[in-house]
């Protein structure tokens, strides 16, 4: 058995990430993708938006490779963006635009992770300045986590807009039972929990 490549293994998590967020917007109104499901605001397209940003600034601004060039959106990373500008979507932003920027930067994240080594340094601008240098794998370790972590806030946000789960497209990670079933479930745990307290 030959050894896997490294950046193809981390290359494939990543994608089972990004997959994943894509496939929690699928059969949903605009309404649905946009709306907040948290105190905080969480909301399906916001968490796009803000994956594929996390993505431009990591993979590209890191390593020299800049996506927006001297004029960033409003809700890039600067000195002018609201707080959360990146966590929801405006109005005038439709879901094919943030999907597409999605997908761009996806191409713009593989292509730098195909141009280096995985011990090639670059420096993270909005990191304080003595841990902004970072290895390319420090990098797409980091983003690999943080697509995941999101990829799970939207399995649970997506559950409690139509009671849709699972990891993958045509993979659920839940017990295969009906309706009644997981009712009766959630008032067992309601009941041990209001016992526990």
């Amino acid at each position: 058995m030959t050894a896997p490549d490294p950046k193809a293994e981390l290359l494939r998590y990543l994608q089972e990430g990004r997959d994943a967020l894509l496939w929690k917007l699928d059969g949903l109104s605009e309404y649905d993708i946009r709306r907040p499901l948290t105190p905080t605001g969480t909301n399906l397209l916001g968490l796009v938006k803000h994956v594929a940003g996390v993505e431009l600034g990591y993979f590209g601004d890191t390593f020299g490779r800049p996506f927006f060039g001297d004029e960033p959106p409003a809700w890039w990373y600067t000195r002018d963006a609201e707080p959360n500008a990146d966590m929801w979507a405006t109005e005038e932003e439709s879901r094919e635009d943030i999907v597409t920027l999605y997908r761009q930067a996806w191409r713009h994240s593989d292509a730098t992770v195909a141009s280096l080594p995985l011990d090639a340094v670059g420096h993270i601008p909005w990191w304080p300045q003595e841990r902004r240098a970072v290895t390319l794998h420090h990098v797409l370790v980091r983003v690999i986590a943080d697509t995941q972590r999101h990829a799970g806030h939207a399995d649970i946000v997506r559950e409690l807009i139509d009671g849709a789960v699972g990891d993958a497209q045509g993979r659920g990670n839940l017990p295969s039972e009906d309706r009644s079933w997981w009712e009766a479930h959630h008032r067992r745990l309601e009941r041990a929990a209001r016992a526990a307290s």
